[in-house]
């Protein structure tokens, strides 16, 4: 992660490699994750081979956007001072309709109203002009 970033104190992904292209196509507002075309096995975090069937053959597929709150936890003292004015806030864990999870905030519910299996459907916030992040509002 970059410490700083034009516009953001908040720690931001470095766009290198695969992780380039995931915010990519966060940027043109489409969710995609690396499909193993060995297996069909979908994957996150981007990597070059498949952990499953150790193909190194994929592609980025669509995802559909939707899922479910699988798990969070509510942070009431950051660890970043970037993050203190946030505070509380529950970075959650979200399952995807295929298969894959992954960390992000559901921006439109408090921490005391998140649920185990809430359905969720992705969003984009323009962070900066580089970065687009997903994140997740009540479905």
């Amino acid at each position: 992660m970059d410490p700083k970033s034009a516009g953001t104190e908040k720690p931001l992904p470095l766009m290198e490699g695969t992780t380039a292209a995931f915010y990519g196509h966060c940027r043109n507002r489409e969710l995609r994750f690396q499909r193993c075309t060995g297996c069909g096995r979908w994957r996150h975090v981007p990597r070059l081979c498949c952990s499953h069937c150790g193909s190194w053959d994929w592609e980025w597929a669509r995802s559909s956007g939707r899922g479910k709150v699988f798990t969070w936890t509510v942070v009431a003292r950051p660890m970043h001072p970037a993050f203190a004015g946030d505070a509380p806030y529950a970075p959650a864990i979200i399952e995807l309709e295929e298969g894959v999870r992954m960390v992000s905030w559901v921006v439109d519910c408090p921490p005391e109203e998140l649920a185990t299996g809430m359905p969720v459907a992705v969003i984009f916030e323009d962070v900066t002009d580089e970065v687009t992040l997903p994140r997740f509002r009540r479905a």
